[in-house]
């Protein structure tokens, strides 16, 4: 099996950049292909979090405005199925990807979450349609949702197949970076909005404005992968995917261990997704009594220092391994996550601690999950295998998050959250340590 290398994925040689590496050799960042993969990452993880961030505001235009908590739970409600859609589109998206290609599916991927983002931005209120208004959501939600299920496992199947084996994590840091520059975009438009538009503003049309940009940047993203490559592994694979039968039983029967794996720390990954990129900020504000504008100003400063750290952890996950920064990722989160809990509220400091501690140990994990996930299962079944088991996970633990969070903090024991989140990282660390160490393996 010949392993791809970067210089067979260059649309555009003037785009690519070399860069030094601790070893005194120079390789070519394929930086134009780095991005043209990351970029619908981006389009799909902004669209998700400005649901999330915004959610403050449109909760009650889209459900009945008489009961403020009921339109909140119904909104994460609708986040919530729509994440059990996710492992649907992984499964579908994936083994499209597995035998079609991982470009065709990321092309695919790309049209429905811009789609799904500019129905949201032109929504009737529930005072012009009634109970029309949370059906059209939950529909947009539901095709986004398994937009995102095929994006994930396909983008990091081809970051890993096009990276070097000495240099995988480097490739993977980019699906991350993509995603932090989204999230912070759209935490930076949550503090501008907040800022410069009333409340009543928000409430009623300010809302919009995200999920316009959203769909907008989907068809830019549209564009740039018009060029990308094929990769080599797919190619020299499509046929055995093509013969395999029951796929997703094959990952059971095949390789149990690495599913159980994937979910160990697949469970941990989405929990801190969810509490720092979302649950936190409307937790904050509405049961914390913190400043919006403050929360989000720290959530992007939070998030500027997550993007600047995947890099230098992906270059150093393939220097030192991967286990070893799981390892620390998944025990500081044990052991943190709750005192960090009780600085939630009011004050601008106390918000950038908890968003700059949670984001930056979390950014050790996110740096190499693409490699780690790819290293996993074999070719013929990574897009389906990622696809599959990762979004179900989401689906069950992330997808629920901000409900949880929600309705506990109503009955006044938000705090169980974070002992939710300690007890997760604690089934991490035990998965991780089961981990065989896979930096500079050759993919299988």
């Amino acid at each position: 099996m010949s392993e791809s290398t970067s210089e067979h994925h260059r649309p555009n040689e003037s785009r690519d950049v070399e860069v030094d590496l601790h070893d005194g050799e120079k390789h070519v960042l394929p930086v134009r292909t780095l991005v043209a993969a990351s970029v619908g990452n981006a389009v799909e993880w902004y669209d998700w979090t400005v649901y999330a961030t915004f959610s403050i505001y449109f909760a009650t235009q889209i459900f009945p405005s008489d009961n403020p908590t009921a339109a909140f739970l119904g909104t994460f409600t609708t986040y919530a199925l729509a994440f059990f859609f996710r492992p649907l589109g992984g499964m579908i998206l994936g083994r499209y990807a597995d035998t079609h290609g991982r470009k065709k599916a990321m092309m695919l991927t790309i049209l429905l979450m811009a789609g799904g983002s500019f129905i949201i931005a032109i929504l009737p209120t529930f005072d012009a349609v009634g109970w029309l208004a949370p059906i059209l959501l939950l529909l947009a939600r539901i095709g986004q949702g398994m937009s995102l299920g095929g994006e994930v496992s396909n983008a990091s199947a081809y970051l890993a197949e096009i990276a070097p084996k000495d240099r995988r994590g480097r490739y993977s840091s980019f699906f991350y970076i993509s995603t932090g520059s989204a999230v912070l975009i759209a935490s930076l438009f949550g503090a501008f909005l907040s800022a410069t538009l009333s409340d009543d503003a928000l409430n009623s049309w300010g809302w919009r404005i995200p999920f316009v940009i959203g769909g907008l940047l989907g068809l830019v993203g549209l564009w740039l992968r018009r060029s990308m490559s094929e990769t080599e592994q797919f190619e020299a694979n499509k046929g055995t995917a093509e013969r395999v039968q029951n796929p997703l039983m094959q990952t059971l029967k095949h390789y149990p261990k690495q599913v159980a794996q994937l979910i160990a720390f697949t469970l941990l990954s989405t929990l801190c997704y969810y509490a720092f990129f979302s649950a936190i900020t409307p937790y904050a504000v509405n049961s914390r009594e913190a400043d919006d504008t403050q929360t989000f100003v720290a959530l992007s400063i939070a998030t500027a220092l997550f993007v600047a750290l995947q890099y230098p952890f992906g270059a150093l996950s393939d220097k030192f391994g991967r286990k070893p920064q799981m390892l620390v990722w998944s025990a500081a989160i044990a052991l943190l996550i709750v005192p960090l809990s009780w600085l939630i509220g009011p004050g601008f400091w106390n918000m950038l601690i908890v968003f700059s501690v949670g984001l930056g140990f979390y950014a050790m994990l996110t740096s190499i999950a693409p490699a780690i996930m790819s290293e996993l299962f074999p070719t013929h079944l990574r897009g389906l295998g990622i696809g599959a088991w990762y979004n179900l996970t989401v689906a069950m633990f992330g997808g629920t998050a901000p409900l949880v969070i929600t309705w506990l903090a109503d009955r006044g024991q938000g705090d169980l959250f974070f002992w939710y989140v300690a007890i997760a990282a604690v089934i991490a660390f035990v998965g991780i340590l089961t981990l065989k160490e896979t930096k500079g393996k050759v993919l299988d």
